[in-house]
C-alpha cells in the first residue's frame, strides 16, 4: 500500500507499480468511502485506450460490486469528461477513471471522481487513501450488478445543447493521438455539420510509440495539414489520451498557445452572455484585461483543475481554465472537457477566425507572450526550496522592479513592467515549474533566464 500515492489527480505510476493487486485495494478504499459518506446510488468506472485500463477497470468493478454497488461501465474505452457528466446526469455516487492521461504508455492511473463531477478536493482523496485496504467482498447474493452502458450519446447531447454551434461548411482536422476522443470528439464535430478530416483516429494502445500530449512537437503532422497555404482545412484540434484536454491549430499561428485560446473562447461567449472568469496563476492576464473591458471579475487560483471547478462554483464563473488545455463552461460539469471544448473551438472559429479574433484581442488589450521551463527537484526538497526562495525574492527582475508577490500557489512576482515570473512546485513531477509572461518572447526567454537563476542554487 506504500506504493499508492495519489498527487494531483489521482494516482499514476509505470506498470510494474501500477499493479491489479493495487487498484483492487484502491477500489476497496473507494468502497469505503462511498459507504462512509451515506452514498449508495451506483458507480461509473471508465477506462482510456491503454492496453491494461479495460482489465484494471472491471477489476475495480468486481470490488465495488462486491462492496454492494451497482456498477456502470462504459460500451468501450471512454474520455474522462464522459464519464465525469454521466455522474451527475444519471445521479450517480460517484466514478472511478482508470487513465495515466498523456503520460507515456508504460503507465497507468486511477482516479476518483466524486457525486458532483468535479474533481476530487484534498479532503476527498485523503480520506480515500486513509481507507486503504485489501478488499473485502460481501457475499455473492449481496453484491451489486456490473452493467455495460452507453455513456457517449447523453454527453453529446448536453454538449450541443449547451454550446449550439452550427459548423456547417466548417472543415476540421481532428487529432486523436490514437486515444478515447477517437469516434467521440469527431462524431459530435459532424453532428454539428462540419466536415472532419481524421488523423490517428484509430486506437493504438502504445500511442504510436509517443505520450498522447497534445503538445507542439507532438502535433507536428496536424499542424502541417492545417498551415499549408493549399490546405482545405479551416481548423486543427486535438484531444490528449483521455480527451480532457484540447488543443486548437490555426492556419497563421499553428499550435494557438492555451492562453490565446482561453481568451478567444471567453471573448467569444461574452458576445451572448456575462460572467466572470477562473484562470489558474499560471495563466495569461489578458484573460484579467478582457473581463474588466466587459465589466466581469477574474478569479485566480493555484494550478491544478480541481481549484478551477471549486472557485467556478462558487462565483457562478462563465468560463474555467488553465494554461495546460484544461477548460469547462458554466452549465456542464465542474471537470476539464476537451470534447466539449472541441464543439466550442469550432463554433467560435466559425463565428470568427481564431486568426483574426486573436489579433483583434492583442491589439486592443496589449500583445502578451508566455513560456515556461522546468528544473528538476526531488519531491522532498521542494519545500524547503520555496522556503529558502521567500528569503531570496530579489527586488527586481529583468530591470523592472517587483510590485507584488502572490503566494498563492509558489511565489509568482509581478513587476512594475506588467509582466510576472512565477514559481511552483509541480504536483506530479519531481520538478519545479518557472512561468512567465512578458509583451514579447525575448523578454519571456529572458525572465525564465534570470528566474532559473535564481532557483537552481536553491536546489
Amino acid at each position: 500500500m506504500d506504493k499508492i500515492a495519489f498527487g494531483t489527480d489521482g494516482w499514476r505510476a509505470t506498470l510494474d507499480t501500477f499493479t491489479d493487486e493495487r487498484v483492487r485495494i484502491v477500489g476497496q478504499a473507494v468502497a469505503d468511502h462511498l459507504d462512509a459518506a451515506g452514498r449508495d446510488e451506483p458507480v461509473a468506472v471508465g477506462y482510456d485506450a491503454r492496453e491494461t485500463s479495460e482489465g484494471f477497470a472491471e477489476s475495480l468493478a468486481e470490488v465495488l460490486a462486491g462492496n454492494g454497488f451497482d456498477v456502470l461501465l462504459p460500451e468501450r474505452d471512454a474520455p474522462t469528461p464522459v464519464i465525469a457528466y454521466a455522474i451527475v446526469n444519471r445521479g450517480l455516487a460517484g466514478a472511478c477513471m482508470v487513465t495515466a492521461s498523456h503520460n507515456p504508455p508504460e503507465y497507468n492511473g486511477v482516479k476518483f471522481i466524486p457525486h458532483d463531477g468535479a474533481p476530487a478536493l484534498p479532503d476527498v482523496t485523503e480520506d480515500v487513501v486513509d481507507r486503504l485496504a485489501e478488499p473485502d467482498l460481501l457475499p455473492e447474493a449481496e453484491r451489486g450488478e456490473i452493467s455495460r452502458v452507453d455513456l457517449v450519446s447523453d454527453h453529446a447531447d448536453a454538449a450541443r445543447n449547451l454550446v449550439g454551434a452550427d459548423l456547417g461548411g466548417l472543415t476540421v482536422a481532428y487529432d486523436a493521438m490514437h486515444g478515447s476522443g477517437r469516434g467521440v470528439t469527431d462524431a459530435l464535430l459532424e453532428s454539428a455539420g462540419a466536415e472532419v478530416v481524421r488523423l490517428r483516429c484509430d486506437r493504438d494502445v502504445t500511442f504510436g510509440g509517443d505520450s498522447p500530449e497534445p503538445s507542439a512537437e507532438h502535433l507536428e503532422e496536424l499542424a502541417a495539414r492545417v498551415t499549408d497555404p493549399d490546405s482545405d482545412v479551416d481548423l486543427g484540434i486535438a484531444n490528449d489520451g483521455d480527451a480532457d484536454r484540447i488543443a486548437v491549430v490555426t492556419p497563421d499561428r499553428g499550435v494557438l498557445d492555451a492562453n490565446l485560446f482561453y481568451a478567444a473562447c471567453y471573448d467569444r461567449l461574452l458576445e451572448d452572455d456575462s460572467g466572470p472568469a477562473v484562470r489558474t496563476v499560471s495563466t495569461t492576464f489578458l484573460i484579467d484585461r478582457i473581463a474588466e473591458a466587459h465589466g466581469e471579475e477574474v478569479y485566480e487560483t493555484p494550478v491544478g483543475f480541481k481549484w478551477v471547478a471549486e472557485a467556478m462554483g462558487e462565483h457562478d464563473a462563465l468560463f474555467g481554465g488553465e494554461e495546460s488545455g484544461g477548460f469547462t463552461l458554466r452549465g456542464h460539469v465542474r471537470e476539464k472537457d476537451g470534447v466539449l471544448m472541441s464543439l466550442l473551438a469550432a463554433g467560435t472559429h466559425a463565428a470568427a477566425p481564431f486568426d483574426e479574433r486573436v489579433d483583434r484581442l492583442l491589439d486592443e488589450h496589449g500583445h502578451i507572450a508566455a513560456g515556461k521551463v522546468s528544473l528538476d527537484c526531488p519531491d522532498d526538497r521542494k519545500e524547503g526550496v520555496l522556503d529558502e526562495l521567500e528569503d531570496h525574492i530579489p527586488e527586481s527582475v529583468r530591470g523592472s522592479p517587483v510590485a507584488k508577490v502572490v503566494t498563492l500557489d509558489g511565489f509568482k512576482l509581478l513587476l512594475e513592467n506588467g509582466s510576472w515570473l512565477l514559481v511552483r512546485p509541480s504536483g506530479t513531477e519531481p520538478k519545479l515549474r518557472v512561468y512567465a509572461e512578458a509583451d514579447g518572447e525575448a523578454a519571456v526567454d529572458e525572465l525564465l533566464a534570470e528566474g532559473r537563476e535564481i532557483v537552481e542554487p536553491l536546489i
